[in-house]
């Protein structure tokens, strides 16, 4: 899971693996797979930079032999 912070302020969590796509118009904003839509302060190069660290995480739990 990573953190983000919608407009109001308040912090939540989000499966990366839900993100479809990131928009910024100018506001970030996070279109989920089903379609729905969060508006976050973070950037978009900030959402990348959050999934790379998360997915880098995950990867070192991995037992070597699921690494390939």
């Amino acid at each position: 899971m990573i953190a983000l912070v919608s407009m109001n302020g308040s912090k939540f969590y989000l499966n990366p693996d839900l993100i479809y796509r990131i928009e910024e118009t100018p506001d970030t904003v996070v279109i989920l797979t089903d379609g729905k839509t969060l508006i976050v302060k973070q950037s978009a190069e900030e959402i990348v930079d959050l999934i790379i660290e998360y997915r880098r995480k995950v990867f070192r739990q991995l037992p070597k032999d699921e690494r390939n």
